[in-house]
């Protein structure tokens, strides 16, 4: 297994910066992670990544330097952005609240990302142009990652969701609730539009003990899976759109989500 590896064999460079965001009203702070010899002569690629503060516990810098050092991913820079104490609002799906109204926030979130977050990056780095961009979260994180991609995808070319919270949804259980009522499968039914996006997604069958419906699959399996049925329904394809990774024995925790992160890397930008 290359995660043995150590990552004193390629040293990966982390900087941190803060961003007064006009959007946000607060300090947001970004990891930078990159490999020290960047080579230039080769397309640059680019990974934004929701829940940054736990960059050390997912393994992102061991992960990437094994990786880069195999010759198993192109050419990176990895962009995690950390939460704010308004976490629950900030991500979520844009413009769709839950029967919380947790996600009052998700589409001022949308505007740091696109309008503030990328053009600091191409400043910072001096890269106009990255051959693949893709942007990925864990949990509630991964929601919002894919519901940006899913609106931008002149921005984005891949998404990522780790034990993505695809049971955001719009009424409470037991107050008239439906599968209808899911946020993320009811924007993808109804868009016009159908992206030039690429999706990989995880779950662990032990993400969660809930079964809503009583059929035996925990609710975070039959979820994902039906938003997988959501985008076939709008002509993608697995393998080719869609990649599904389930874990046996898998939790909801970063531990997971570090032994996931791998072959994530490699599926978005491997040679």
């Amino acid at each position: 297994m290359y995660l043995g590896r150590t990552v004193s064999e390629m040293s990966i460079s982390a900087t941190t910066i803060t961003i007064d965001s006009e959007y946000l009203k607060r300090d947001v702070t970004i990891s930078l992670l990159m490999p020290d010899e960047l080579v230039s002569v080769e397309p640059i690629n680019l990974l934004l990544l929701n829940d940054g503060q736990e960059m050390e516990n997912i393994k992102l810098a061991d992960t990437l330097s094994v990786l880069s050092e195999a010759g198993m991913i192109k050419p990176l820079i990895v962009v995690a952005v950390h939460a704010g104490n308004d976490r629950l609002h900030e991500y979520g799906v844009a413009g769709h609240p839950d029967f919380k109204h947790r996600g009052s926030k998700a589409s001022v979130y949308t505007k740091f990302i696109t309008l503030e977050l990328l053009p600091l990056i191409k400043r910072e780095t001096g890269i106009d142009d990255f051959d693949t961009t893709a942007y990925a979260g864990f949990s509630l994180g991964g929601l919002s990652a894919m519901d940006i991609a899913w609106h931008h995808p002149e921005l984005f070319n891949k998404t990522g969701v780790f034990s993505g919270s695809f049971w955001w949804r719009s009424k409470e259980l037991g107050k008239g609730y439906t599968d209808g009522d899911r946020i993320m499968h009811h924007v993808i039914r109804e868009s016009k539009h159908t992206p030039a996006l690429k999706f990989w997604l995880q779950t662990g069958t032990k993400d969660e003990t809930a079964d809503r419906n009583k059929n035996g699959i925990i609710d975070s399996i039959d979820d994902t899976v039906d938003i997988i049925k959501e985008l076939e329904a709008k002509g993608y394809t697995r393998p080719a759109d869609i990649q599904y990774l389930e874990l046996l024995n898998g939790t909801h925790s970063t531990s997971t989500w570090a032994y996931a992160l791998p072959k994530f890397l490699v599926w978005a930008f491997g040679r």
